[in-house]
């Protein structure tokens, strides 16, 4: 089985209580209205959303949008520490030949804001090839996505607190 992984960072002015309230424990709610080109809704399927949750992430469609759903299994919250794990299991994002996609979300406190680390593993059957294009491209849509909410925080400095 081969897996790739790939790690990722960015730093943030909004302090990790915050935007893992925002980003994680609330994206089914905030991620639709605050990015409907992208992503129409989340839906819990199974569960209360916490650990052991099925969700299923239903994209948008329209230019750009190659995607129609993707289902994911929370597989952890750790509220103290500010870090979620959890991994699509179905869905068109996976294509032909992966398996399943993990990502590992931690917000680590930094002078006053946080550190974002996200760990993607992809898992498939077949050796494994990304193009470095692809891959910039996968960081650079995760990236748009944090800012955005980023942004919303900044600018609505009550929310999520």
């Amino acid at each position: 089985m081969g897996v790739i992984s790939f790690l990722q960072e960015f730093e943030s002015p909004i302090d990790p209580d915050r935007l893992f309230k925002a980003l994680i424990l609330d994206s089914c709610n905030l991620f639709p209205k605050l990015l409907p080109h992208y992503i129409k809704s989340i839906d819990i399927i199974e569960g209360d959303g916490g650990v052991g949750s099925i969700k299923q992430i239903n994209f948008a469609q329209g230019p750009g949008i190659h995607f129609k759903y993707a289902k994911y299994r929370v597989d952890e919250l750790d509220m103290e520490n500010f870090r979620c794990r959890y991994t699509i299991t179905e869905g068109d994002v996976l294509g032909e030949k992966l398996k399943s996609i993990e990502y590992e979300v931690k917000f680590v406190a930094d002078h006053g804001g946080c550190i974002c680390k996200m760990l993607s593993k992809y898992y498939s059957d077949q050796e494994l090839e990304f193009k470095v294009e692809d891959i910039e491209f996968g960081k650079e849509r995760a990236t748009e996505m944090y800012k955005v909410v980023e942004a919303y925080l900044s600018t609505n400095p009550l929310s999520y607190l």
